[in-house]
């Protein structure tokens, strides 16, 4: 974790979603709870959310995505926060995602994938025990 106490969550809209209503209730849920969240708005390409992950030294990021475009999205982030050395940060992902394509994006590194209907304590809970400490 950061050197401040809170843990700091960027929450980012990758790809061509215009819709963004769930990544800002995850995001309230969180800040709720006492994260610090940087929220990055929508049309993020991957580059920019790992930048702003690393300038902003998030413990967390929360990619959320309507699109489909997961597949190719996700993996990508993955592979240039190893390219950055910022490995340690957690990923977690929501949006629509059909449950064969979860495995797919844990190999590549999304620690977890929230579909609609999770609880907001679900989510809070998930990164508490998880983030790197």
């Amino acid at each position: 974790m950061s050197s401040s106490s809170k843990i700091r969550v960027l929450v980012a809209k990758p790809g061509l979603d215009g819709h963004d209503r769930g990544a800002k209730v995850v995001a309230r849920a969180l800040r709720d709870a006492g994260m610090e969240v940087i929220y990055t708005g929508l049309r993020q390409t991957p580059e920019m959310i790992v930048r702003a992950a690393v300038d902003e030294a998030a413990d967390v990021i929360g990619l959320s995505i309507l699109s489909g475009a997961h597949n190719a999205i996700f993996p990508r982030v993955m592979e240039l926060l190893r390219e950055e050395g910022a490995k340690d940060i957690l990923v977690v992902a929501g949006g629509i995602i059909p449950q064969d394509d979860i495995p797919h994006l844990k190999e590549a590194g999304i620690s977890e994938v929230f579909g609609p209907g999770t609880k907001l304590q679900e989510i809070v809970d998930y990164i508490t025990t998880n983030v790197k400490k």
